[in-house]
C-alpha cells in the first residue's frame, strides 16, 4: 500500500494534543531522575546511543546474539503444535496459575519436566526472572544468609533483595572465598549459575555441592544456559555431573535453548506444594496460555531428540575458543558463550564497531550487566553456525585484535580442533 501526502491536509488534532502533553515539563524530582539516567547509562562515544546499540544488521549479516543455541525456534513441529492448539482451544486460561486444576496442560508439562531432570516437581513460571525472584521469596527471609556468586544473574540478586535476606557475595567461582564466608556467618543458601551468561565460564559445581553438603547449606543452581545444551538428552549440567541429589533447587529461563517465554523451578514436592501460594510472581501474574504450553511440550520432544545438535554446538564452540586462544586472545569461556573482553567501555565499543564493519554482530554487555570496567562483546554460538562463519570472526580478530589490546598471554590451554 502506498501512502500519499496530501498538501494542506487537516492537522491531526490527536497527534497535536499528545505532542503538547509530551512537551509539558515533568515534576522536578522526575527531571532529576531522568538527568541521572543520562549520566549513568552506558553510552557510546561515537553514536551517543546506549552502548548495546550499534549498527542494524541485515539479512546478510552474521548475527550471534540469540540464545537459541540448538536453532529450534523455527522448528515446524513446535510451530504446528502451537497452531493446532490455537485452533482447538475454546477458552484460554487468562488467570493466575494458582487457579489451575490438577489436570491442566501446565501440570502435565511440569510432570514431564520433573521426569526429564530427575526432580520431584517442576513449577512453570512466566519467565526466568519470575522463577528466581519467586523461589527466593519462598525459601529466604530477613534472617537468612544468602551466599551469592558475584556474577550470578541479576534476577537472583533481585530475589534476595525482595526478601530482605542478607546477601553475602563471594568471589566469582571461588570455593575458598565461599567457605570463608560460611565459616564466619553460618549456614544459609548458596546461589550460583551453572554456565555464566556473560563470559560463558562454568561453575565448579562439584566442589560447591560438596561444600554445601558439608556445611548444611541449601544449594540453588540457575541452569538457564545449560538446560537443553548439556547433560543426557539435554537434561542439564547438574544431571551430567550426577549432582541431582545434592542440588536442592534448579531454576532456568526457558527463553534460551527452549526458545520460549517462560521459566522453570525444579525442587522437592514439599516446597512445590506451597510455591504457588507464597511466590508473588506466581500469585500475581497470569498463567501461560495453552498454546504456549503446547509449544513447550513440542520443544521438549525436539530437545530430547537433539543429541546431534548438541554435539555440533559443543564442537563448534570449542573450535572458536581454541582458535582464539591460539591467537593469544584470552577467553574464560568453556561453553557455547564466547566473549571478547574489552574491559573499558570505549575498547568494547571499538571491538563492536570493527566487527560490525565486517558485518559481524555480537552482543555488548556493560554496566549494570557487568562491572563498569569489565565490559565485553559476547558471541552466542549455535548448532547451525558454520566453520566459514567462525573463521570470519577469527579473521576479524587477526585484523584488529592487537591494535585494540585484546591480545593477551593465554591463561587456558587450547585442546583439540574443529
Amino acid at each position: 500500500m502506498n501512502l500519499q501526502i496530501v498538501p494542506n491536509a487537516p492537522r491531526n488534532k490527536y497527534r497535536e494534543t499528545t505532542k503538547k502533553f509530551a512537551d509539558k515539563a515533568l515534576p522536578s524530582f522526575l527531571r532529576e531522575k531522568v538527568k541521572f539516567y543520562s549520566s549513568s547509562v552506558s553510552t557510546g562515544i561515537k553514536n551517543g546511543k546506549p552502548l548495546v546499540l550499534g549498527k542494524t544488521p541485515t539479512s546478510q549479516s552474521l548475527v550471534l546474539q540469540s540464545n537459541d543455541y540448538l536453532s529450534i525456534s523455527k522448528n515446524p513441529k513446535i510451530i504446528q503444535a502451537q497452531i493446532n492448539n490455537l485452533k482447538d482451544t475454546n477458552q484460554d486460561a487468562v488467570m493466575s496459575a494458582v487457579f489451575l486444576h490438577e489436570d491442566s496442560a501446565q501440570t502435565h508439562f511440569e510432570a514431564r519436566m520433573s521426569e526429564f531432570t530427575g526432580y520431584d516437581k517442576a513449577i512453570l513460571s512466566q519467565s526466568g526472572w519470575a522463577a528466581n525472584v519467586g523461589l527466593m521469596q519462598v525459601i529466604a527471609d530477613k534472617n537468612t544468609n544468602v551466599y551469592v556468586d558475584f556474577y550470578a544473574h541479576m534476577s537472583l540478586w533481585e530475589g534476595i533483595k525482595s526478601t530482605g535476606a542478607k546477601a553475602l557475595p563471594f568471589r566469582h567461582n571461588s570455593v575458598n572465598s565461599l567457605e570463608k564466608l560460611i565459616k564466619k556467618n553460618g549456614h544459609g543458601i548458596i546461589i550460583v549459575d551453572s554456565v555464566y551468561s556473560t563470559t560463558g565460564d562454568i561453575c565448579p559445581l562439584k566442589e560447591i555441592a560438596e561444600l554445601a553438603t558439608r556445611h548444611g547449606c541449601v544449594l540453588v543452581v540457575d541452569e538457564s544456559h545449560s538446560l537443553g545444551t548439556h547433560g543426557p538428552k539435554g537434561s542439564g549440567l547438574v544431571a551430567e555431573l550426577g549432582l541431582t541429589e545434592q542440588v536442592h533447587f534448579i531454576t532456568a529461563s526457558l527463553a534460551k535453548t527452549f526458545a520460549a517465554r517462560a521459566g522453570i523451578v525444579l525442587c522437592a514436592e514439599s516446597v512445590a506444594n506451597w510455591f504457588p501460594y507464597v511466590s508473588h510472581p506466581a500469585i500475581f501474574s497470569s498463567a501461560l496460555l495453552p498454546y504456549e504450553i503446547a509449544g513447550l511440550n513440542a520443544t521438549l520432544d525436539v530437545i530430547i531428540a537433539s543429541d546431534d545438535r548438541r554435539y555440533k554446538l559443543h564442537h563448534k564452540s570449542k573450535y572458536l575458543r581454541n582458535e582464539l586462544l591460539k591467537r593469544k586472545i584470552y577467553v574464560s569461556s568453556k561453553s557455547q558463550i564466547v566473549s571478547l573482553e574489552g574491559g573499558k567501555e570505549e575498547i568494547t565499543e571499538e571491538i563492536r564497531d570493527e566487527l560490525e564493519a565486517r558485518n559481524i554482530f555480537g552482543s555488548v554487555f556493560c554496566a549494570p550487566a557487568t562491572p563498569k570496567n569489565r565490559s565485553l562483546l559476547r558471541f552466542s554460538i549455535t548448532s547451525t553456525v558454520t566453520k566459514d562463519q567462525l573463521d570470519k570472526i577469527l579473521s576479524a580478530c587477526d585484523d584488529f585484535g592487537e591494535a585494540l589490546g585484546i591480545i593477551h598471554k593465554p591463561k587456558l590451554k587450547a585442546v583439540g580442533g574443529y
